[in-house]
């Protein structure tokens, strides 16, 4: 039995289509929040979450995006992420936004007689604080699980801590420690597995240069995808 771990698409098609490729068979998704903002097809994105995340929770920019409200993101992300949204929220549909609002911010489930904690930022389901994983160890005192999954940094991460694992599967749609390529991880047979493929980034920027979207933006988000300046 296979439970695939993404996070963070942010609207990327192409690199969510490779992961799919990559791992055909599968028997549930878990999804640790983040699909819209940034790339070029949010639609698409979350519609596939909708139908295909047996276990969701919502991240940072899909509450900006579903509530019309700060993301609270950093750096020069920020002007990417007000403008990408802007449009974004001229594409997508009433049943997106309810989708993206009802999303809970942590899912407590099972699998393979393992108790997950799933959120987007921290164990206790914030949405904003970005955890290093020296924080990890701090954070998840008190907190009864065998897994805990997050998302937020596109950094993939996995340690242990006595009982309990914390894992970062990383970006599927903008991984921020190698670019250019999809992150994700697999629980299986016992065993979590972080994962990462290259995908077609060039497809990506072409869909963003057909976007309606300042140079800027699209030239900062073709850096972002692919570490050249």
């Amino acid at each position: 039995m296979k439970l695939l771990i993404v996070s963070d698409i942010h609207g990327n098609l192409a690199a969510l289509e490779a992961v799919l490729a990559a791992e055909p068979q599968r028997d549930a998704v878990a999804f640790c929040g983040d699909v819209v903002d940034y790339g070029p097809q949010p639609v698409e994105c979350l519609r596939w979450v909708r139908e295909s995340a047996d276990h969701a929770v919502r991240g940072n920019h899909d509450n900006a995006v579903g509530f019309d409200m700060d993301c609270q993101c950093m750096g020069t992300f920020r002007e990417y992420s007000v403008a990408t949204r802007a449009w974004h929220r001229t594409l997508l549909d009433q049943t997106d936004y309810e989708f993206l609002r009802q999303l809970p911010t942590l899912d407590l489930f099972e699998w393979e007689r393992k108790h997950f904690r799933m959120a987007h930022a921290t164990p206790q389901g914030d949405l904003f604080e970005y955890l290093s994983v020296e924080q990890w160890r701090d954070r998840i005192v008190g907190v009864d699980a065998d897994f805990i999954l997050l998302g937020h940094t596109h950094v993939q991460g996995v340690q242990t801590f006595g009982t309990i694992t914390v894992v970062n599967p990383g970006s599927v749609g903008l991984a921020r420690d190698r670019q250019g390529e999809a992150c994700y991880a697999i629980f299986q047979d016992g065993q979590m597995q972080l994962k990462r493929i290259p995908y077609d980034v060039e497809c990506t920027i072409a869909a963003m240069r057909a976007a309606p979207l300042p140079h800027q933006v699209i030239d900062g988000m073709a850096v972002a995808l692919t570490g050249i300046r």
